[in-house]
This record gives C-alpha cells, structure tokens and sequence, in this order.
C-alpha cells in the first residue's frame, strides 16, 4: 500500500466536521437575531435496521448542530395514502424548514408519488423533480446529499477538474446520473468532460483506464481495481459494504466499491471508506435544510 510524494487521502469525516461546526455558528446567530432554529422532520416507515440507523444517525447531528428535529414514525402495513397525508401535514408546517422519507418504501407505496407530494422548497433531500430540473439547469436547486458532499470534498481539497475527464460508474437517480451533470456544468467543481458509464457500458475498463476523476457508485463490492486506474487519478469510492471479518469486534468491516489496497498506491487522491464520502451526505443534508430555513432557494 505505498502512497506517492503529494498522495491525498480525502477525509471526509475531518471535512463534514468542519462544515458541522460552520452550520453550528450560523444557527447561533441566527438564535441570537431572535429567529428560530432550522427544523428537519423525517418520515420513517417500517422497521429496516439500516434505514433506523441512519435516521438516527441524522437525528444526532441535527441535535449537534442545534438544529429541531422530528421523527415521524410509521408501520410497514400503512396505506399510501395515510403517508401522503403525512406528508401533506409537514408541508403545510411553516415551523418545519426540511422534509426527508427514508427509503426503502415498502413496495405497495409508489416511491415516486411520496418524493413528487413533498414541497420543492422543503425537498431538502434534492430528489423532486423540481429540484431535479433546476439542478440540471444549473439553477439555484437542493442537490442530492451525495453528489453535493462529493462536489464540497473537491472544493475543500482544492482537486483541479476544469478539462479533466471525469468518469462515473453507476447512473443511479441518487448518486450516478446527478453527479454527471454536476462535473459537466459551467462551473467550479466542473467544466469536465464525463462518460457515465453503467452495466451495459461496452468497453468499460479502456474507459475507466482513462480517468482523471473516477466516481464509482455501482454498488459492487471492490469493483475497480488497481490495473483500471491510471497514474495520478483521483477516485471517489461511494460504495459501501458490510463484509464478515472475524478479526473485528463488530464481526463485520467496511469496503467499498474500490479495492482501495490496490488503488492506493496510483491515485494521487482517493476517499477510504468509511470516512471518506459517507460522512458527508449527513453534512450536506444538515446544510440543505440551513438554506431551507434561511429561505435562499426558493426566494
């Protein structure tokens, strides 16, 4: 695992801390001009473990931050039409800045009926379609907390991207398809040329061996490897993966899409996980609702 003179190891969770401690100040002074604190209300439906831990894990940063919170719990059985209502009552709350549904949904509630009900100005999740199209706009927007972490890690770390190429793996509505559009914008990070690629990408490791900034979000666990990355790119791993390990307390460790070993040493910048990416879509959900409560979007 040797690392090269001017290697990056991008720490996410070092960043996302910095920017916690940013929204903290801000809501302090917002508390001392008289204003109330940002509120984020999240929908849980069901009893998925991962789902619950990362509510919860959402929950204790907003108190963190200073941030109200709500919960909002729901049985698996409940009928679509009780979550919309739900949804409906949260938008009509002037006191609630950000609404979140935790996916998965369970599969009688049509995913796409939820996201399309919450109010584009509280959609602090980024995932309407308004929010969609004024992203792809380029139009002030509540970008998805992913693709807006990643974006903030490139920023933070100074990583050159105008005339790079950038290749994404994985054209998912979460992750892949918005952060091509993010990297191909007018702007900075942006201004790359991008190849989204996916499974039915023909060619896929000649096209990976080209990267300048490689985004991998394909779900797979240690998918790239160290013979696809070229000299000198920076990768972003997205993945995450439990995967049994007997030697840690947990039972379990956690890897991601890249086989990080073997890219190590060729990336002059990569993200681990965890600690890399993961840390900062809670960051980027904590500053979406601060622009929601300071009404900046959508003014």
């Amino acid at each position: 695992m040797e690392q090269k003179e001017g290697f990056t190891k991008i720490d996410g969770k070092k960043i996302s801390s910095t920017i916690k401690e940013e929204i903290a100040a801000k809501v302090a002074e917002m508390k001392g001009e008289g204003k109330r604190s940002p509120h984020l209300a999240a929908i849980l439906v069901g009893n998925d473990g991962a789902s619950q831990t990362y509510v919860a894990a959402k929950v204790k940063a907003c108190e963190q931050v200073g941030f109200e919170s709500t919960l909002v719990r729901m049985e698996e059985t409940v009928s679509e039409e009780q979550l919309l209502h739900e949804v409906d009552k949260i938008n009509a709350n002037p006191e609630i800045d950000g609404l979140i549904v935790q996916l998965p949904l369970p599969k009688h509630i049509s995913v796409e009926k939820v996201t399309a009900k919450i109010r584009p100005e509280k959609d602090v999740d980024g995932f309407t379609p308004a929010n969609v199209g004024r992203m792809t706009l380029g139009w002030p927007a509540y970008i998805s907390a992913t693709p807006n972490g990643i974006v903030e890690l490139l920023k933070r770390y100074e990583i050159e991207t105008s005339g790079k190429h950038c290749v994404v793996i994985g054209r998912s509505h979460i992750v892949g398809s918005p952060m091509s559009i993010l990297m191909a914008r007018n702007a900075y990070p942006g201004n790359c040329t991008v190849t989204l690629t996916h499974s039915r990408t023909q060619n896929l490791r000649e096209i990976v061996q080209s990267a300048d900034i490689l985004i991998v979000a394909i779900g797979k666990v240690g998918f790239v490897t160290g013979e696809m990355v070229k000299e000198g790119a920076v990768v972003i791993d997205v993945g995450i993966h439990r995967i049994p390990d007997e030697s840690k307390k947990s039972g379990f460790r956690l890897v991601g899409d890249v086989k990080y070993d073997e890219v190590v040493s060729k990336a002059a910048a990569i993200t681990p996980v965890p600690g890399g990416v993961g840390p900062m879509t809670i960051a980027s959900l904590l500053y979406n609702t601060l622009l929601a409560a300071q009404g900046k979007i959508y003014q």
